[in-house]
């Protein structure tokens, strides 16, 4: 009876499937890896940061720091003062701009100045409008003409200074005749600048001088034409009516002709 009840107690249990324990997720936040800053080892990196000035910054020396050369006499100050001053600026922006500023001008002082001094310079300005129309425009072309002239003469004197290898400066109140020579660096900025920004300006201008003298003579010339045309007429006129004197020339025979008392007693007084 008792090695029955022991049999009955050593019974196998029933398989089960194994139980796996489930990882346990922080609720804390996840941690990161702080990246470090790559070390450059760039060799021009390293000659370009071995740069430093006074103030600690990590910018390249200027050129200009060796140049004894006053700030305001230097070309490429020259340059800036230039292309921002009026009216050389006009010179050197667009094409449709610099046009359109040139005629207004021309046009302005054609109409506000030179038409009224033809206007009230002649005698019969009902009767000559050709001519008023003429001698307005005339005026406002020699301003224009004056005007693209004086910034020629600006834009090459500072191309010249840019071309070339010196530089002539005043160190002091007086002109002393200095003269500093351009290192490689600045002298190659400088010509880069003066062929590529300068020379384009003084071909514009070029061109505008030459197309204000062939108007300026398209104007001037049918205006003389129309004062001599102007002259025979009233010549003719007084020979028609047996003047002897011609207009605007004084000689004896004229004198006598008009004044006879102021010659008596004179041989050939009839």
């Amino acid at each position: 009876m008792a090695t029955i009840l022991l049999h009955l107690s050593l019974k196998p249990r029933a398989a089960t499937a194994p139980a796996f324990r489930s990882p346990i997720i922080p609720s804390s936040k996840p941690r990161f890896l702080t990246l470090q800053p790559i070390k450059e080892t760039n060799p021009i990196t390293k000659k370009v940061s071995s740069y430093k000035n006074g103030n600690g910054s990590n910018t390249p020396p200027l050129p200009e720091t060796e140049c004894p050369v006053p700030h305001e006499q230097q070309p490429m100050h020259e340059y800036q003062s230039l292309s921002t001053s009026f009216p050389f600026s006009w010179a050197s922006g667009d094409l449709v701009e610099y046009c359109s500023r040139l005629f207004v001008t021309g046009f302005s002082f054609a109409l506000l100045i030179g038409l009224p001094v033809a206007w009230f310079g002649s005698v019969g300005p009902k009767s000559e409008p050709l001519k008023l129309v003429l001698a307005a425009a005339s005026s406002g072309i020699l301003v224009v003409t004056i005007a693209v002239l004086r910034m020629y003469l600006g834009w090459a004197y500072v191309g010249n200074r840019l071309l070339s290898a010196t530089v002539e400066y005043e160190e002091t109140g007086w002109y002393d005749g200095q003269i500093w020579v351009k290192t490689a660096e600045v002298l190659a900025r400088d010509r880069l600048l003066g062929s590529f920004s300068v020379k384009p300006v003084l071909s514009r201008l070029k061109y505008t001088l030459v197309t204000l003298a062939v108007s300026l003579l398209v104007c001037v010339l049918p205006l003389i034409n129309v004062d001599l045309g102007g002259q025979e007429g009233s010549y003719t006129t007084s020979k028609d009516f047996g003047v002897r004197a011609i207009p605007g020339i004084y000689n004896d025979d004229s004198a006598r002709s008009f004044e006879p008392d102021a010659f008596c007693g004179e041989p050939g007084l009839p």
